[in-house]
């Protein structure tokens, strides 16, 4: 076989594989039929025949290969932006007992440290948002705290399977340095297995609406709207949710990845008020691709009145380039979108790569 062969092959599976990665990261078109689900399940509307799952207030998000095509045909990929990692404290971290604080560690990774529990929401500390190390959406700011820098881990819950908020080494590299004290895993339904198929036995689903006790916490799993996809043959066969931890005079909801909906507003009447939300303000351009699944900052100021939210926390940016905003812009935009609602900056925040930031006001503001 010629050079000239070998390397024409070589070009030809790269290509594939860039286009597999796309689909799994951001964007799926096949569909396979399932077994049968039990009747008993079919009572729930987000449940399908086939084993899958759909929105509440829209169908299942499988846009056509030709939008894919379309959009990656037409784009203009933003540039990265030097973002400058906070200082943080991890000897503080790992030995804080008392004191509530929010750390974020870049995309949608946070370490909450609440009543003594920390807590950690869609673990990502990898290169790359991607099937393989070698290609796919490349991180280009670091970890805002390095894993052996953190506290021992308490809890985690994962939003979706997608590879931006599901890493198999985070995952593997979290469980294998607590051996005496395994992190609980909280995942929404059907993703169980994935984690069992890793030997990762400490793991918990839920469905939408069900909820389980944790020490003195209640977890519990709620709708949100977006899809689910690791491969190109496994669309929206496990489940994805938002989730809200509640402890004694504490109420927090972990939106994950999602579009707006009604969802919300049925979150706000059901609950009343949150004293802490963590909602996505990236990864929404182009609007004709990414509206049903990826909420803008103007939205993301919506959902925050919804749900009654005291504050909010942007999460879901300034880590890896998965859509066409500049990466600076979310924040930007998000400040015009609160000035506009009149709302303070210090209600609906974002914080730098790596900063921690001390909840006491939280509990402090409801005291008589």
């Amino acid at each position: 076989m010629t050079k000239r062969k070998v390397f024409g092959i070589k070009i030809f599976f790269i290509v594939i594989i860039f286009f597999v990665i796309q689909l799994s990261v951001l964007n799926g078109f096949f569909q396979i039929q399932a077994s049968k689900m039990s009747k008993n399940k079919l009572n729930k509307k987000h449940h399908l025949e086939d084993g899958s799952f759909k929105n509440n207030y829209t169908s299942p998000i499988n846009k056509p290969f030709s939008d894919l095509i379309k959009w990656r045909w037409n784009r203009t990929q933003p540039e990265p932006f030097n973002f400058k990692l906070h200082k943080n404290d991890p000897k503080f971290l790992k030995e804080n007992k008392k004191i509530p604080t929010l750390t974020w560690i870049g995309h949608s990774t946070l370490l909450i440290q609440v009543k003594g529990v920390n807590i950690l929401t869609d673990p990502h500390l990898t290169q790359r948002a991607s099937p393989v190390n070698f290609a796919g959406p490349k991180r280009y700011t670091p970890p805002g705290l390095l894993i052996e820098d953190f506290p021992i881990i308490d809890f985690i819950v994962i939003s979706h399977n997608h590879y931006d908020h599901l890493d198999k080494l985070t995952i593997k590299s979290l469980y294998e340095r607590q051996p005496d004290h395994h992190p609980k895993i909280f995942v929404p339904l059907k993703l169980k297995q994935w984690f069992l198929d890793l030997g990762i036995k400490n793991v918990t689903e839920l469905d939408w609406n069900e909820s389980v006790k944790f020490g003195e916490w209640e977890i519990q799993a709620v709708p949100v709207q977006h899809w689910s996809s690791r491969t190109p043959f496994d669309r929206n066969k496990t489940l994805w949710a938002g989730w809200i931890l509640e402890a004694e005079e504490f109420r927090f909801f972990f939106a994950g990845d999602t579009g707006y909906s009604k969802d919300f507003k049925n979150l706000g009447d059901q609950f009343g008020q949150f004293d802490l939300a963590a909602i996505p303000i990236g990864g929404y351009e182009p609007r004709w691709f990414m509206k049903a699944a990826h909420v803008n900052p103007e939205e993301a100021v919506m959902i925050h009145k919804d749900i009654n939210a005291r504050y909010s926390v942007g999460i879901h940016w300034g880590t890896f380039i998965l859509t066409d905003e500049p990466v600076n812009e979310p924040p930007i935009r998000l400040l015009a979108a609160l000035k506009k609602e009149g709302i303070s900056k210090e209600k609906f925040f974002v914080m730098k790569h790596g900063e921690t930031k001390m909840l006491d006001f939280l509990i402090k503001e409801k005291e008589p």
